[in-house]
């Protein structure tokens, strides 16, 4: 995989959080499924322009590091052997992505997906369906779409470039 040579064998894993419980389980999964010990793992935390007005009040940009932060204490916690940085960003979704994969050499996205709404059914894919596809089309390392399933079935639903809505029992 690419990015191997600056960190020796050890391979940085990227994943996207936000307030969601798909970001979550997106960061559990990966920090379970991806990461090994010594790897690099960071969160990002993309805080959009049109929050602009938000994210220059003290209280929401606190809400957003705390958020990155309780998340990596959370990995620490889990696998402390597993190295976790948390990165809280402005700007377009996709583009703060694609160029953070680029700029720290990610070996691996991972992408949190939202099970598809009854209302996205009728009208289309929604943003965050979108995001998770053109993360896995464009971004310069492996992408994967996680998304957990429903309670009573387990396991997760995985999107690469290469398989769709594969189901993985874990």
């Amino acid at each position: 995989m690419e990015g191997f040579e600056k960190y020796g064998n050890k391979k940085r894993v990227m994943v996207v959080v936000d307030h969601t419980s798909q970001s979550k389980h997106a960061m559990m999964w990966a920090l379970t499924h991806v990461a090994n010990n010594g790897d690099f793992l960071t969160l990002l935390h993309v805080v959009s322009h049109s929050n602009k007005l938000l994210s220059e009040t003290p209280s929401h940009s606190s809400s957003s590091s705390f958020l990155a932060n309780s998340l990596g204490y959370l990995c620490k916690a889990s696998r402390p052997e597993v190295e976790v940085e948390a990165l809280v960003i402005q700007g377009p979704k996709l583009e703060t992505i694609l160029s953070q994969v680029k700029k720290l050499e990610a070996s691996v996205l991972v992408v949190p997906q939202k099970k598809p709404s009854l209302f996205g059914c009728f009208c289309g894919t929604s943003s965050s369906e979108q995001l998770v596809e053109q993360c896995i089309s464009h971004a310069d390392c492996f992408t994967i779409g996680v998304r957990k399933q429903s309670n009573g079935m387990g396991g997760y639903l995985i999107n690469t470039r290469w398989q769709k809505n594969f189901w993985l029992l874990a």
